[in-house]
């Protein structure tokens, strides 16, 4: 392996994705995303990039685990039982997989992901 195959995710992404979450997990506003992937292993478990979102609310059921860092924006976390944590420009952590409930952007958001989903024995 070279240091040319290091991952810089200053650079442009080879593969970028604008999206919305499903209809139905949409709970307020219009929250476009955009996923810029700048790394996915051979097994396609583990990936990494950075992610935009704009203002809005959704349901999300977390399947990976996933580590966040803030670059941008504010965003609310909240769990199923309503107990909420707000996240903005230099937080970091890690979502584990179960998380459920919801994902407000309230400033247009943008962070650093890492994420591993699991298989059904447990591994990477």
């Amino acid at each position: 392996m070279r240091i040319s195959n290091l991952v810089d995710l200053n650079q442009p992404a080879e593969e970028i994705a604008a999206y919305r979450p499903q209809p139905d997990a949409i709970v307020a506003g219009d929250p476009q995303q955009i996923v810029h992937t700048h790394f996915t292993s051979p097994c396609g478990q583990l990936q990494s990039g950075v992610w935009e979102g704009a203002p809005g609310t959704w349901r999300v059921n977390f399947t990976e685990n996933e580590y966040c860092e803030i670059l941008a924006g504010v965003s609310v976390l909240r769990d199923e039982d309503g107990a909420a944590r707000t996240v903005r420009t230099g937080d970091r952590f890690l979502i584990p997989a179960g998380f459920k409930g919801t994902w407000e952007v309230v400033e247009s958001c943008r962070k650093v992901f890492v994420s591993v989903q699991f298989d059904d024995s447990g591994r990477a």
